[in-house]
């Protein structure tokens, strides 16, 4: 099935549900022989680590919150279609560049976040698998994949509204953007419209777990292990 995912600003939005698309940065490699690896046997002294880098200032602003109500109407489109309801807004200044929202299972694909949509549809809109100066607002906190392609996108700042305590990589469960060692540091803030965005989710789940208790009751009453409801009609 198509799924409307991931839209560059004033176009029509269309998805293919396979999702195949290549992650910012494929277009620019070229295949070529694997050389082998040398497995870890140096005996020499290891090098000391880099200092753990301080995230980018990034106060929170009344910009923010409009970009991340964008991002909380992407959410929806994600509810509408089953899905776990995140959504992400790309902008470039105060243009937004695409949205996206997550939809790893109607996709079948595992990278289908949200933010990963709007980093695959920023990219064709602008034409370059970097994205610098951008800024990219999502309803919940990245996990550690779409933390990487941030950063191989180079985007300037990420903004994030509720922070995700399982698989949060901007500090709640590791904070991948912090690290010292690697040569791209993306600005973060978190906890823009919180509230309304952990609201959203909490909602999801309530709903899918009454419907999940409706259909074991409903199957348990075809099965005549429970009673049916009266009917009192007559």
């Amino acid at each position: 099935m198509s799924i409307p995912a991931a839209t560059p600003q004033g176009e029509v939005e269309q998805h293919d549900a396979s999702r195949p698309e290549p992650l910012p940065g494929d277009a620019g490699l070229q295949a070529g022989p694997v050389e082998p690896v040398e497995p870890a046997t140096s005996t020499k002294p290891a090098e000391s680590q880099a200092e753990p880098a301080e995230p980018l200032a990034t106060a929170i602003t009344e910009r923010d919150r409009h970009f991340m109500r964008l991002a909380l109407e992407a959410a929806e489109e994600a509810r509408a279609a089953g899905e776990v309801p995140v959504g992400a807004v790309l902008v470039r200044g105060d243009e937004v560049v695409a949205t996206g929202f997550n939809h790893p299972i109607g996709a079948h694909d595992p990278s289908a976040h949200a933010e990963m949509a709007a980093l695959r549809a920023a990219g064709a809109a602008l034409r370059n698998y970097r994205l610098p100066g951008c800024e990219l607002y999502v309803t919940l906190e990245p996990c550690l994949m779409c933390a990487g392609a941030i950063m191989h996108a180079r985007i300037a700042r990420v903004v994030y509204g509720a922070r995700d305590p399982k698989t949060g990589a901007c500090g709640s469960v590791v904070d991948a953007f912090s690290n010292g060692q690697l040569n791209h540091h993306t600005g973060v803030a978190g906890g823009v419209l919180e509230t309304e965005c952990g609201e959203a989710l909490r909602a999801f789940f309530a709903e899918r777990r009454r419907a999940s208790r409706e259909a074991r009751r409903e199957a348990r009453r075809a099965a005549g292990l429970e009673p049916g409801v009266a009917d009192n009609s007559r």
